[in-house]
């Protein structure tokens, strides 16, 4: 029998990814969005929040709803077409670029996540890759979709799916990891 060793994860070498800078500037928008965003109930005053968004770097076209209860870690990193909504409950930790198209509707409590950590690192190494959300994408409650993730133009992905690679356009995709479940047809 061969004596095999094992390896030890050592994270007294991990560095954090992002700058003081980008610390301070995150710091500010949360207080910004907890202040003057979220006591305003669920869709009214969107403008509002497009503006705070913007203001903040967001390009958010200004026919797109953003719900208060929607969490953003960093709004410089988030893109997002015509007549596309953010439900309440969502939560962006889009220490990448997330680029949402047109007429997407993103519901409640789903989360999309830009960076993770490489598990084959001993030291836990940090890595972030952008998401793309493709024009007519129906992003189901309670969702999951992982860094580096592109979802096709008309694609519908169910409740509580949790998404670790592409899903092809027009099909409809569910569970954990999601697989395929059908194809897309809308009926007139």
């Amino acid at each position: 029998m061969r004596c095999v060793e094992i390896p030890k994860i050592n994270l007294s070498q991990y560095k954090r990814a992002s700058s003081r800078k980008e610390q301070i500037v995150r710091f500010i928008w949360n207080i910004v969005w907890t202040l003057f965003a979220r006591p305003i109930p669920r869709a009214i005053l969107n403008g509002w929040k497009i503006f705070l968004l913007r203001c903040f770097g967001a390009k958010i076209h200004g026919t797109s709803t953003v719900y208060s209860g929607a969490k953003i870690y960093a709004p410089w990193n988030l893109e997002m077409g015509a007549y596309s909504c953010i439900a309440s409950g969502v939560d962006f930790y889009n220490a990448d670029k997330i680029k949402i198209g047109s007429n997407v509707v993103i519901s409640q409590k789903a989360s999309l996540y830009t960076a993770s950590h490489d598990i084959t690192s001993a030291h836990n190494k940090w890595f972030s890759k952008p998401i793309t959300i493709e024009d007519q994408v129906w992003i189901a409650a309670e969702s999951f979709i992982m860094a580096g993730v592109t979802i096709g133009e008309g694609a519908v992905v169910g409740a509580r799916a949790a998404v670790f690679k592409d899903v092809e356009p027009w099909t409809v995709v569910g569970g954990n990891p999601a697989k395929f479940i059908k194809k897309r047809e809308i009926k007139n």
